[in-house]
């Protein structure tokens, strides 16, 4: 793990902030009834996660460009999952933004907009063979798709009641 400024790590955060910055405009109707009820354990993994991931891909220069090998994939394949994510968030923001909307899933990946990012910052770490985002984005994927799957489910079962 060498300490410097990842600019690969700046373009995944960017890709991952500027997305959820327009979603605070355009939230879902009934959001904040499902926040409310959000267990503490995974908010605490999901702010903590959130942290540490921010610094991790930040100050490790391991995840900046090197020359091509078979280790290149592995960033290919996290930058192709960030695409997927922005994709993803572009259908949301066309959609009519119901709960539904934005738990839903994408190309097979449930919980798309939890679940693309997360992976791919996994992949990321991989590709920087750096361990303290391998652990931070763990962290991070424990809280923040564990509280995306709470929200999906007790949608599913508010519209169950409803119908």
């Amino acid at each position: 793990m060498n300490f410097g400024f990842s600019y690969v790590g700046l373009v995944f955060l960017l890709m991952l902030t500027i997305p959820n910055l327009i979603w605070t405009k355009n939230k879902p109707k009934d959001y904040d009834n499902y926040v409310q009820k959000e267990n503490k354990v995974l908010f605490a993994f999901e702010r903590i996660g959130q942290v540490l991931v921010t610094c991790t891909a930040l100050i490790f220069s391991d995840f900046n460009l090197k020359p091509w090998s078979n280790w290149s994939w592995w960033l290919v394949a996290a930058f192709v999952l960030m695409l997927l994510y922005e994709i993803n968030w572009i259908r949301y923001f066309k959609s009519e933004k119901t709960m539904q909307d934005f738990y839903s899933s994408f190309l097979g990946v449930p919980v798309a907009l939890a679940t693309l990012p997360v992976l791919a910052f996994f992949l990321l770490a991989i590709y920087g063979k750096n361990i303290a985002l391998g652990i931070s984005i763990i962290i991070l994927g424990i809280g923040h798709i564990g509280i995306h799957l709470m929200h999906k489910r007790a949608v599913e079962q508010a519209d169950m009641t409803s119908n």
